[in-house]
């Protein structure tokens, strides 16, 4: 390795930006005067929204773009649908793995299992937890319904306004996809011209995300300093503990093992190999906590480092993106039976098999329906509670674990997203990682 810094490859210089920003918070930050302490947080959040602002600028031209010009150029109507259903049934399956993981390993740990005196703490604390953190003005007026919303965030009335909110991809990404078939109905001189003009304004946009990734250390660096330094790890190392690792053990199995494994089914190449190229993508999607805000980096690494095609990497990045959530699903799943082994260490009854089944199914439908809301997954954990019987407000017990676990399963759910393009690019016969 080279011994200037500026001179190392990204990833190194990411991993040695959290290991900064992991030391200054917890050993420089704590030792300094007041003052300097808050000048510095503020200095970090500045710079964290500068470089968060400037990744979600290139997102909506990025996704449209790179969508219209690869359905475009697609071959056939038909290799259309063939791409999108092996899209679906990816995403789907790898999202029931998870969810499956999760359940196993939270009904084998039981970590809501304990003494009766910490389940009456954990829970009696919920209602100062709600009200000092906003747990529940976060949820307050979600339901069932949202369910249903996502069927119309896919139809935007103005997709000028779905385009100004980052929120609403899904909105952007169906009419993409309306815009280049529609645009393959075209005569050829002038579907030509469109798909030129997209496909020059796609390589543009990753110009821009390459000149901004180049930030990426700085970024990151400004993003954890302020969460490990605010992050109550007093708390997170007593009794949340046992949660908490049932949380990153089944995140670490499903990347590791299941989507590991796929790789070596499904693409034939080495998972290794694809774990060390990935290492940006998973870093920044760590730090940011956003699918959405590390799309631009996970778009140009699929494209110039595993050799991926634009057409192929353009319709199923953005889309998983949206509506692909393993680790957000497998979270779900163990947020809602920790609670519910809670209330059974007050007397209450452990959730049946047939409850825990209906857990599994809404922990799979709810990441996906609403991944486009803001606190995506504490309103999936409040849609669910209700509908086993468990109350909302106890959502706050999982307060103290929350942002670091936000963290660790977006990470989970960027990497499905390019194991999905991997796999798909491979069945469509081309040659991911060619030998040098």
């Amino acid at each position: 390795m080279k011994l200037n810094p500026l001179k190392w490859n990204l990833h190194w210089q990411i991993l040695a930006s959290l290991v900064g920003a992991l030391l200054a918070g917890l050993y420089l930050l704590p030792n300094l005067s007041p003052s300097l302490t808050e000048g510095s947080l503020s200095f970090s959040q500045l710079i964290s929204e500068i470089f968060m602002n400037a990744l979600k600028m290139v997102i909506v031209p990025l996704i449209a773009s790179s969508m219209i010009a690869s359905i475009i150029q697609l071959g056939s109507d038909s290799r259309i649908g063939v791409i999108g259903a092996k899209t679906f049934f990816y995403y789907l399956m790898s999202g029931l793995l998870a969810v499956m993981v999760g359940l196993i390993l939270v009904n084998l740990i039981q970590p809501g299992h304990v003494d009766k005196e910490t389940a009456a703490a954990l829970l009696g604390d919920v209602s100062i937890i709600n009200s000092e953190t906003g747990f529940l003005n976060k949820i307050e007026g979600r339901g069932q319904g949202d369910l249903l919303g996502i069927f119309k965030r896919m139809f935007p009335s103005n997709i000028f306004s779905a385009a100004s909110d980052n929120g609403q991809l899904l909105g952007i990404i169906i009419f993409s996809i309306l815009f280049g078939l529609c645009a393959r109905q075209l005569p050829d001189s002038l579907r030509k011209s469109q798909s030129q003009f997209w496909e020059s304004i796609q390589m543009v946009m990753l110009k821009i995300t390459e000149w901004v990734i180049q930030f990426a250390p700085i970024g990151v660096f400004g993003l954890v300093l302020p969460i490990i330094y605010k992050a109550p790890i007093g708390d997170l190392l007593g009794t949340m503990t046992l949660f908490f690792f049932t949380v990153l053990i089944g995140l670490l199995i499903h990347l590791f093992i299941i989507l590991g494994f796929s790789l070596k089914l499904f693409a034939r190449i080495n998972p290794i190999t694809h774990f060390k190229v990935m290492i940006p993508v998973f870093l920044t999607a760590f730090s940011t906590a956003s699918s959405s805000a590390t799309l631009p980096l996970t778009m140009d690494t699929m494209t110039t480092k595993a050799n991926v095609s634009k057409k192929t990497s353009a319709f199923t990045l953005p889309l998983g993106a949206t509506i692909n959530m393993d680790g957000t699903a497998l979270y779900e799943c163990v947020v809602v039976l920790f609670i519910s082994q809670l209330y059974a260490s007050l007397g209450g009854v452990d959730l049946s098999l047939v409850q825990q089944g209906l857990v599994v199914f809404l922990a799979l439908t709810t990441s996906i329906g609403v991944a486009g809301i803001p606190a995506a997954s504490l309103v999936a954990i409040a849609i669910i509670l209700p509908v086993v019987g468990l109350p909302v407000e106890a959502i706050g017990v999982i307060w103290i674990t929350d942002r670091v676990l936000d963290m660790c399963r977006t990470s989970v759910n960027v990497f499905s997203d390019t194991v999905a393009a991997v796999i798909i690019a491979r069945s469509e016969g081309e040659d991911i990682y060619p030998e040098k």
